[in-house]
């Protein structure tokens, strides 16, 4: 049987099936459609403004890896103007991060771009290692995903950088919308599907305000990553978290990979989905950062297809209808009747109206100073079980001023 030709340039071999849509495509016309549909999603999205620095969150993986190299590609061949550098997190974790780093180390010398480390026992007091030690392995990623988070924020506040990227590709996507849709957290569906989150700022002064957040890679699947930095001959470092085989994320990724052993596309089904239940939650409000992806442009900027499923200006346009007529019905021009409840003695029962729940004030932590929904921002929660044995450690701004003095320590300039 003779070899299958690229389905793109007709002429060189194919070397690669894509998992996406099972294109057969040679090497160099797959690196090149890989970094055109991340150039569309990055101009598609409005991800980017000129002379704007961006902090790439690297740990040295193969997604913080490829983003770091095609960002520095796109960068340079389309002109974007950014001003690029890497931030990593040093959660304190032995046998996995310290070498990680290392990685992240020769990559900053390889892409020439400068790099700061932020260690956990810096901000917190604590390294992961010591939290697993007086928590134990169940719910320790809990811990360790509420202080990467927060201390993305501070690095890049620390920095003065007001947008950071991260490595989040579809996969991941897909994991996250089933694990909200598993715990029955729509609200957080919203946030966890936008290609684009931000921190809106609580006070005019504050520290952390106005850090966004955005996902280059978010349509990009797992294998493709994979495929393209093995083809571009990328350093990463590939070695598991040895505390996540305990996580529920786990559970999650299990079932995205047998559905895509059935169904390869239903990975961006799964997030379109997500995406489209999004908008019909409470308080839902339009992205306002750019275009979308619809039509034909799904297609070329690999953002799913949407053959066989509603699109979500179609639940939009439902929830619209729905919410009219609630309202016609509470103007009169319907009319309800209601059957009043007997209990087993006979005993007549109301029924209690359902709890709307209620709508999230952003405002600052008093502990910290960190913008949190509460009070007591959740890093601070966990931070006041964990220091009942020790003495408490401050998070808030005296930390993060003695951070940045030792920052210069931690950070590597390229060369």
């Amino acid at each position: 049987m003779p070899p299958s030709p690229c389905a793109a340039c007709h002429s060189a071999r194919a070397l690669i099936v894509r998992p996406k849509n099972h294109q057969k495509l040679c090497k160099t016309c797959f690196i090149a459609v890989f970094e055109a549909e991340i150039h569309h999603t990055i101009t598609a999205n409005a991800l980017f403004h000129r002379g704007e620095r961006v902090a790439i969150g690297a740990s040295g993986g193969k997604d913080s890896t490829v983003l770091a190299s095609v960002l520095k590609t796109l960068n340079e061949r389309h002109d974007y103007g950014l001003d690029l550098l890497l931030l990593s997190i040093d959660e304190g974790i032995r046998g996995y991060r310290d070498d990680s780093l290392e990685t992240v180390k020769r990559n900053a010398r390889q892409y020439d771009m400068p790099l700061t480390i932020v260690g956990y026992d810096e901000l917190y007091g604590w390294t992961m290692d010591q939290v697993v030690e007086q928590v134990g392995k169940k719910g320790n990623c809990t811990y360790c995903g509420v202080f990467r988070r927060q201390a993305l924020d501070r690095g890049a506040a620390m920095l003065g950088v007001q947008h950071v990227v991260t490595g989040h590709n579809a996969d991941d996507m897909a994991e996250t919308v089933l694990m909200n849709l598993l715990r029955g957290d729509l609200p957080r569906l919203s946030r966890s599907t936008s290609i684009i989150t931000s921190t809106p700022a609580a006070t005019p002064e504050a520290s952390l305000a106005n850090i966004k957040r955005s996902k280059p890679l978010k349509y990009a699947y797992e294998k493709e990553i994979v495929l393209y930095a093995h083809h571009k001959a990328l350093d990463y470092f590939c070695t598991e978290c040895i505390y996540s085989p305990e996580a529920f994320r786990g559970t999650a990724r299990e079932l995205v990979k047998n559905l895509e052993r059935v169904r390869p596309s239903a990975i961006l089904d799964i997030v379109r989905s997500g995406e489209d239940m999004a908008r019909l939650t409470p308080g839902y409000e339009p992205p306002s950062w750019g275009g979308t992806c619809a039509g034909e442009a799904e297609e070329e900027a690999g953002c799913g297809s949407s053959v066989g499923r509603s699109a979500g200006g179609e639940m939009a346009r439902m929830a619209v209808k729905l919410e009219a007529d609630e309202k016609a019905g509470e103007e009169g021009l319907e009319t309800e009747i209601t059957l009043e409840k007997t209990g087993r003695r006979g005993k007549r029962k109301t029924e209690k109206a359902p709890r709307q729940p209620g709508k999230q004030t952003l405002g600052r932590c008093e502990k910290c100073g960190y913008l949190s929904s509460q009070s007591i921002c959740k890093a601070c929660m966990l931070l006041e079980g964990l220091n009942k044995s020790r003495p408490k450690v401050a998070i808030g701004d005296a930390q993060i001023d003695s951070v940045t003095n030792g920052l210069s320590q931690a950070s590597i300039s390229p060369g």
